[in-house]
Order: structure tokens, then C-alpha cells, then sequence
């Protein structure tokens, strides 16, 4: 009878999660911005450009497993661009190691990113997305490093390296 119980939170659980994703309220600041970036496609034009785990994270704000990408542990020179639309956003000169699992940055390169409010999952976060095709790259968190306080904790298939020459 307990093994039953288990189940059925268990269950109920990853039900309400999945659905706290698709609510109206998620993300107040993206719903009313969807239209507003320099870059729109359909969602058939992004299939076509983005590998099925690009366009989970960018399009329909999903999150990677920790430790898959291998950008968490990339410290060359160089750019770190949006998987999506290959604009700048981070330095390497502002990579980090956070001990997350993600590629992790204390910020990022002026005008790169916006912000939104992301209510998923019964919390209330800050979503970092792309300034000019508007893909969901990861949250900012206010636990990071000197100069700025912040971690910018990205999804590292939502990013492409760009080394230095």
C-alpha cells in the first residue's frame, strides 16, 4: 500500500511540474515580447535549423541534464554565440567554474540578453533569453562572483564556442 502512495505523489508530482511549464503566467515578460525580436521565424523554419535538443531548450525553455555539455568546462579565448541566431553573448573572459554543471558566466556582453520572469515549476526565477531571436538560454541567479554578484548559468546546447584567433 505505501509503494502506491509513493506512486501516486510521485506521480502527481512531475504533473504539476509539466503542467507549471505550460500555465499562462510562466513568463510574463517573454509572452507579450514574443514579436517583438529582429529575428522570427515559424517553429518548422527552427526545426529545420536546430538540433532536437536546441530547439527543446531555445523555443520551448527546456533545461539540459547537468554535466552533458561540454562547454561547462570550456576556458579558451573566445565567444560564446547563441546556438539559435549566432549573436554574441558572453566573453570567455567572464567564464566560471560554479560547480553547477552549466556553462556559467558573471555577465554578459551589453545589449546580448533579456530577461523575464519564469514562474515554472511553483518558483519564481529570472529567464535569461537571446535579444535578437528571443531563445531561452538559461536563468541568472544572484550568487555569483565579484565584480557583479550575479551567475549567469546557461544551458550549454543553447550556446556555440567561437575561439579566439
Amino acid at each position: 500500500m505505501k509503494r502506491a502512495k509513493f506512486l501516486q505523489a510521485g506521480v502527481a508530482i512531475i504533473g504539476a511540474a509539466w503542467l507549471s511549464r505550460h500555465l499562462p503566467w510562466r513568463s510574463e515578460v517573454m509572452a507579450a515580447a514574443n514579436n517583438e525580436f529582429e529575428i522570427q521565424k515559424t517553429e518548422a523554419e527552427w526545426r529545420k535549423i536546430l538540433t532536437p535538443e536546441q530547439f527543446n531548450v531555445l523555443r520551448q525553455h527546456g533545461t539540459e541534464r547537468a554535466g552533458t555539455s561540454p562547454l561547462d568546462k570550456q576556458y579558451a579565448k573566445g565567444t560564446f554565440v547563441c546556438a539559435g541566431c549566432d549573436l554574441p553573448l558572453f566573453s570567455s573572459e567572464t567564464k566560471y567554474n560554479s560547480g553547477t554543471g552549466w556553462p556559467s558566466f558573471y555577465a554578459p556582453i551589453e545589449g546580448a540578453i533579456g530577461t523575464s520572469v519564469d514562474r515554472s515549476f511553483f518558483m519564481t526565477r529570472i529567464e535569461v533569453h537571446c535579444s535578437r531571436c528571443g531563445g531561452h538560454l538559461g536563468h541568472v541567479f544572484n550568487d555569483g562572483p565579484a565584480p557583479t554578484g550575479q551567475r549567469f548559468c546557461m544551458n550549454g546546447v543553447a550556446l556555440k564556442f567561437i575561439a579566439a584567433e
